[in-house]
């Protein structure tokens, strides 16, 4: 007979062997005199409807358990037994799945490439139910990252309340922080962004009356002047070219505004709900739904890109991609360092024309030896002939495919409802919809991990109002697998007690080391670094 799971996570916490032999001898009874197992269990011709919903899900091997619960929420108790295809089984008893971390890491090291296969029956009002089996599939395809680095943020408009850069290790629940703004109160922490998930070298920034823009380089910090007059406006949406010499930013005047009705749905967003706003933009007409609409725009009244020299502390810049009359932002380099991929979008009269503001994935050459950018702009996807607007344009590390966000207008996704993910293949320059991983809520901010087989996203699809990270493979034609949510230890109590957005998630290939008391000293003390 084998041992509830969860007595074993208990007993295995022993580290004399007579007490944990005494401990095993105690589970042991506790397990046949108390446990709730399935009897007379009436067949279900349907699958189980679990929260997380894991039913035919991908996953690499070395991810945390994926424990569950009844999506329902109402059970007296569940049974759910897992085989491995290659061999292996477990089992969890309980109001939820709850696997030991370590049984679970051995089950899908044994059967990679292979499947496993879960039986769940949910006991309600005395009685037992065995829903069909569901397979989950352990991917051929390793995760090399540790884990996940991401910002957690409350709702709010204005005040930055309290909110951080966290980061997550994905071969268990363990999450730290990397910098709070208690370290620095009052301050806005965002875009933590690594150097192809090394990190050694990173970069974010800090907004507020302290703002900065911090660059960690071998554990040492330099904090530079956020505002450049020459640059117009801060060092924001950072990406690193793979050399480490080089880092793209985009400097942006950004504002936001407020829809004060819908007309398709009036009664569900009364205009007492929403914050005054100064800007008074037009309503939105998309899709608006009781959940969730597109209550507010960001935009940005100018935009440009550059590349900041790390060593030099010089920033580059050209006229083809500083323009008067465009709005070029969100800047990324290709995996071999030659080209600049960036967005870029006609500029108007905001807020009146918001809708106006659509943008195009362009290129430039980019020359790593001389710093010097190529002499015409090339576009890769039109996005504007189809009446759309692209946004965080993300290469593949194997220089394969760029992810992309397509909604109607503007490119602040997270806002957007109709926001889908979009693959460009940039070996045929076919682009289409990843329908496979798109939901009816906002799909926005994702990332690749270094071997190209991992996404990670945010999504809306949960309740329509929190964004929260989900986790896909790739395969060797781009085709995604079913997005799975982030493992929690509690789903259920996790999701449904945290009050806190997801969003600019990445994926980090160790720890990150941060001294983040020292850094909030640093902050408040304005001492920064001039770039040339």
């Amino acid at each position: 007979m084998r041992m509830n799971q969860n007595i074993r996570r208990q007993t295995g916490k022993c580290k004399k062997a007579s007490a944990l032999f005494a401990f095993w001898l105690l589970g042991l009874f506790a397990f046949v005199s108390c446990a709730d197992l399935p009897h007379d269990a009436q067949r279900v011709d349907a699958l189980p409807s679990i929260f997380p919903d894991y039913v035919g899900v991908t996953i690499p091997v070395g991810i945390a358990p994926l424990n569950f619960t009844m999506a329902s929420g109402d059970v007296d108790a569940m049974d759910v037994t897992v085989k491995g295809a290659k061999g292996g089984e477990l089992h969890a008893n309980g109001t939820e799945a709850d696997f030991d971390v370590s049984d679970w890491h051995e089950l899908l090291a044994q059967n990679k490439g292979s499947e496993l296969t879960f039986t769940v029956c949910e006991k309600k009002d005395g009685s037992w139910k065995q829903y069909q089996d569901f397979t989950v599939t352990v991917s051929p395809y390793a995760l090399d990252e540790w884990g996940l680095t991401y910002r957690r943020i409350a709702p709010g408009y204005e005040v930055y309340s309290h909110m951080g850069l966290y980061q997550r290790d994905l071969s268990c629940f363990d999450e730290t922080a990397i910098i709070e703004n208690t370290q620095a109160p009052g301050m806005c922490v965002n875009c933590h962004t690594s150097d192809r998930t090394n990190p050694d070298r990173f970069v974010f920034h800090v907004r507020g009356e302290h703002g900065a823009t911090m660059i960690q380089r071998d554990g040492v910090r330099e904090w530079l002047k956020a505002k450049n007059e020459l640059l117009g406006g801060s060092m924001v949406y950072p990406y690193w070219h793979p050399s480490g010499k080089y880092c793209a930013f985009s400097t942006n005047q950004t504002r936001q505004g407020f829809h004060i009705t819908s007309p398709h749905h009036p009664s569900t967003l009364p205009p007492s709900t929403l914050p005054p706003s100064t800007l008074h933009p037009q309503p939105s007409t998309l899709h608006p739904s009781p959940l969730n609409q597109n209550r507010i725009e960001v935009f940005d009244q100018s935009s440009d890109i550059f590349v900041y020299n790390v060593e030099t502390r010089e920033t580059l810049r050209d006229s083809l991609i500083m323009t008067k009359d465009w709005s070029e932002n969100v800047p990324v380099f290709s995996p071999d360092g030659r080209s600049l991929y960036f967005m870029t979008c006609l500029q108007k009269e905001y807020p009146q024309d918001y809708k106006g503001e659509q943008y195009n994935l362009c290129r430039i050459d980019f020359d790593p030896a001389t710093g010097k950018f190529g002499t015409q702009v090339d576009t890769l996807f039109n996005a504007v002939a189809q009446g759309k607007s692209l946004t965080w344009p993300r290469p593949s590390y194997d220089g394969r495919y760029i992810l992309f966000t397509l909604q109607d207008y503007g490119y602040f996704s997270i806002w957007h409802e109709e926001s889908d993910q979009w693959l460009l293949d940039l070996q045929t320059g076919e682009a289409r919809a990843v329908e496979e991983i798109n939901s009816p809520r906002a799909d926005s901010y994702h990332n690749w991990n270094v071997n190209s087989h991992w996404i990670v996203f945010t999504s809306r699809r949960g309740d329509g109002l929190y964004s929260r990270l989900y986790l896909a493979s790739v395969d060797e034609t781009g085709h995604f697998s079913k997005p799975f949510l982030l493992p929690q230890r509690h789903p259920r109590d996790y999701y449904d007690r945290t009050l806190y957005s997801f969003n600019t998630p990445d994926f980090t290939a160790r720890r990150v080391e941060f001294d983040a008391r020292t850094a909030g000293q640093e902050i408040l003390s304005d001492e920064r670094v001039k770039t040339k």
